[in-house]
């Protein structure tokens, strides 16, 4: 099963000073979800916001599904965390994790859609056993916690191959992709198989939100 086209752009790449301003112009422009990006300084060489920034966007009006990317170790305390503080999908690292199973359904008891995330270098195997817990595969095409990075190109493999295992299973389960999407590669990202994409400069960065995602869309309608 794949879903529609759903385009969520990272907050990372918003204006912080006007932040509850910034998502509800990118939700009003034709954001389907907001991504949001957890960063500890410690899986990852970058630290960023956590869940009383997603539970001031829900105050503030956000009705809008808020995706989080756990890039931190451990995961356990920040899930229940986020759960509360409003998020709708939580994504983690296998590698960050101790009881991956179990952190799974954690995240689906507490009423969130649930997901594994795979780096670039990270087997598909981290898969294998947990499919029917799955919501989500978020594939990162950089590696998390750098700057200045462009889309890797061998991802594209990467998305067809867990795109056939997501069939195979057919369970229904996103295919996510984040990192270094643009107008210039969004289609071949799609036709690879991803459903779900994650883009930041590519919309924050863009003096027009509406006309940015419209953009996008329009490179996923004329490459399917």
């Amino acid at each position: 099963m794949k879903f529609s086209p759903t385009i969520a752009p990272s907050i990372l790449s918003a204006d912080f000073a006007r932040l509850g301003e910034e998502v509800e112009a990118v939700v009003n422009a034709g954001a389907d979800w907001i991504h949001f990006d957890v960063m500890d300084n410690h899986y990852v060489p970058n630290l960023t916001i956590g869940p009383m920034v997603c539970k001031a966007l829900r105050a503030h009006g956000i009705s809008t599904p808020i995706d989080v990317h756990l890039m931190v170790k451990p995961v356990d305390r920040l899930i229940d965390d986020f759960i509360e503080s409003g998020a709708s999908s939580i994504t983690f690292h296998p590698e960050a994790s101790e009881h991956g199973d179990r952190n799974l359904q954690q995240i689906r008891d507490g009423g969130c859609k649930a997901g594994l995330v795979l780096n670039p270098a990270t087997s598909l195997s981290y898969l294998e056993h947990v499919m029917d817990k799955l919501d989500i595969i978020l594939l990162m095409s950089v590696n998390p916690g750098f700057g200045g990075q462009s889309f890797i190109k061998s991802t594209l493999t990467k998305i067809s191959a867990v795109r056939k295992l997501i069939d195979d299973s057919r369970c229904p389960i996103r295919l996510e992709v984040d990192g270094g999407i643009n107008a210039d590669n969004i289609g071949d990202i799609g036709l690879a198989g991803a459903d779900t994409f994650v883009a930041g400069s590519a919309i924050f960065n863009q003096s027009n939100y509406k006309k940015a995602i419209a953009e996008l869309r329009k490179k996923l309608d004329t490459d399917s």
